[in-house]
């Protein structure tokens, strides 16, 4: 527990959180303005890339009717089939998500297996990009709807990156403040932004009722063809239409797997397709309209209105990567994939809603410079979609894994299940590979840099792990020396924490070889993380008696929560351990990591787990412990 991994991950049952409190209809409309936000802002620009991009010979009405085509069954295939239908089931207790999948499938793995793990940071770190990307290509599209607007002067152009800079910065500052308030509003304001993209594309179907054609999937087909290679390359521009799909499985905890199901089929399916074939029904009538269709398909007499209630979309769905960031942030510092790192909670009653400042920064420094270097929502679709798709594809592998192991699956079905939505992943990251120089690589730069970190931070942990118990004194060893030898003893009670309960922790072996005493009562206390999200209070805690002398206090949490240890103690008494926790001392063992060209990594290796050993959180701050009950034991260690 004082070490930097926190202690391995243990099974544990644990409580799952049910809003019993809110109604099915009252969850489906709230998911609409967290889960849906992102796939619900790609009608500002995925047919205008995708028909951008479309060979000048081709015929026109191909074109349309292919991109309509290809849109319409990556919808279906790709979020409904493989998504709402099928990864929805392999739940962790109610939750999705990368890290939740990674943690299930670790659970049922006959023997533990790195490449779960790998796949497990590989999915975050992408997840990471996206989330980087996301704020400023939906922001930024929304605004630069103002210059299209009727009667906008040609200089408005010039203010387009400047609004969507202030926005994005309100945005970020207003995060430390919770946004539980403001998260009301949500799921009807993107309820509204929904039935006006239905209302839109009703209006334009009217105008070219054959557009109703591109359902069928041989279109999609035929303009891959015509257009050859290209084709290929469109598959990528098209991918926009289903960015944020992930997010129906990562939010699954939020609001349950049957109310995103029936929002998804029933209203934000239906008004996505009414919308792209409302675009499409519009260019092949008007084809000029093809290089900015969604603006275009806006009746002058609303067009302002919808211009802000596109800004609101984009902003919620902003919001949603931000707060996703947070709560995978909070997962790979429970999982040990991230060193400590500052959580606070906004909200007294709602788990959910916490705060993590660097992370934060990092994200609107990083989108910041992601707007001033790309400047047009354009040139940002280029960087777009290979973060998502990548993270889709680490979902489908880690759900052979749920299939063959979980489920018990035969090896074929299982294979033949993932391997269906392997192909689909492929091809549309190999569809966004083409686009590498032109900024696909910045997110997959990013999330390289991010999975370094995090295997850095395991591996360094692993080793400092494994010396100092090689280093140190088996507790029951320990208990028969004092036998022998009985030390002074002080008044009150110690706890020392440790990641290994089987051996003496540092702290109290450098307090009896320095201080020469002992407690009248010690507690040698781990922190455990369950591979469930969260646990409940009847498995908190567990308490083993190794001697008069001793006892092991094992508090276990879940990969979602935030540890509160004085709370935890708490529920000591109702297990028969009498303490006041104002009266106890709680001991922690420091140590100064030096680099070493013995140790398991390369040297560059060692400074940078030094580096973020030095930047992790304070325990006391990060377990809650009273500031000034604490004392810290320090140790030099080399790596």
């Amino acid at each position: 527990m004082a070490d930097p991994a926190g202690g391995a991950p243990v099974a544990s049952e644990e409580s799952h959180r049910s809003p019993h409190a809110e109604s099915f209809w009252g969850l489906a409309l709230g998911s609409m303005g967290v889960v849906f936000g992102d796939i619900g802002t790609s009608p500002l620009y995925a047919m205008r890339e995708a028909l951008r991009h479309t060979r000048a010979t081709v015929d026109p009405s191909v074109a349309v009717l292919g991109v309509v085509s290809l849109v319409t069954w990556a919808l279906i295939l790709i979020v409904t089939v493989k998504y709402v239908i099928f990864l929805m089931r392999a739940d962790n207790k109610g939750e999705g998500g990368t890290l939740a999948l990674m943690a299930l499938a670790q659970r049922f793995i006959p023997q533990r297996s790195g490449w779960v793990l790998l796949l497990g940071m590989i999915g975050a770190a992408l997840f990471y990009g996206d989330g980087i990307i996301t704020p400023a290509v939906t922001v930024l599209s929304a605004v630069e709807g103002v210059r299209d607007a009727p009667g906008a002067p040609h200089e408005v152009a010039n203010l387009v990156l400047p609004i969507s800079a202030g926005i994005l910065i309100a945005l970020f500052l207003v995060q430390a403040k919770g946004t539980a308030a403001v998260a009301r509003f949500f799921g009807p304001i993107c309820a509204v932004w929904f039935l006006v993209l239905a209302g839109l594309g009703i209006y334009h179907i009217a105008e070219d009722p054959t557009i109703f054609r591109a359902l069928s999937p041989h279109y999609g087909i035929i303009f891959l063809i015509d257009n050859g290679f290209l084709g290929f390359i469109i598959l990528g521009s098209v991918f926009l239409a289903v960015t944020g799909a992930e997010a129906l499985y990562a939010d699954m905890g939020h609001f349950g797997r049957n109310p995103i199901r029936m929002a998804w089929l029933v209203f934000v399916l239906p008004s996505l397709l009414l919308n792209y074939l409302g675009q499409g029904a519009m260019v092949l009538h008007h084809p000029a309209t093809r290089s900015n269709p969604f603006f275009e398909m806006i009746p002058q007499a609303i067009y302002w209105p919808v211009i802000l209630l596109a800004t609101a979309a984009a902003i919620i769905a902003s919001q949603a990567v931000i707060t996703g960031a947070f709560s995978m942030t909070q997962q790979a510092v429970q999982l040990g994939l991230f060193p400590r790192i500052s959580i606070l909670r906004t909200s007294e009653t709602q788990a959910g809603q916490i705060f993590v400042p660097q992370v934060n920064t990092a994200l609107m420094i990083g989108v910041l410079i992601l707007l001033f270097t790309f400047k047009t929502s354009s040139n940002l679709a280029s960087a777009y979609g290979i973060a998502v798709t990548g993270a889709m594809f680490v979902d489908t592998l880690l759900f052979f894994a749920i299939m063959r192991f979980m489920w018990k699956r035969p090896l074929w079905l299982a294979l033949a299940a993932a391997g269906g939505f392997g192909v689909l992943d492929i091809t549309f990251i190999s569809s966004n590979l083409l686009k590498f120089l032109n900024g696909a690589w910045l997110p997959l730069a990013l999330a390289t840099l991010i999975v370094v970190v995090m295997w850095t931070w395991t591996r360094g942990a692993q080793i400092l792990t494994d010396k100092t118990r090689r280093d140190s004194v088996p507790l029951l060893e320990l208990s028969e020396i004092l036998k022998a030898r009985a030390p002074h003893r002080a008044p009150g009670t110690a706890i020392f924490l440790t990641s290994d309960a089987a051996m003496a922790p540092v702290a109290l072996m450098h307090n009896l070889k320095h201080n020469k005493v002992l407690h009248e009562k010690n507690i040698v206390l781990t922190i455990e993380t369950a591979e469930t999200p969260r646990v409940s209070d009847d498995h908190r805690v567990r308490i083993e008696p190794v001697n008069d002398d001793f006892k092991k206090v094992i508090v276990t949490y879940g990969f979602m929560e935030s540890p509160n240890l004085p709370k935890a103690l708490g529920l000591c008494r109702k297990l028969g351990l009498k303490f006041d926790i104002m009266a106890t001392s709680f001991f922690l063992g420091r140590r100064s990591v030096v680099p070493s060209a013995q140790s398991g990594m390369p040297l560059w290796q060692d400074k940078l787990f030094i580096f973020l050993m030095k930047n992790a959180a304070n325990p006391t701050d990060f377990y809650k412990i009273p500031p000034g009950r604490v004392v810290e034991l320090g140790t030099q260690v080399s790596i």
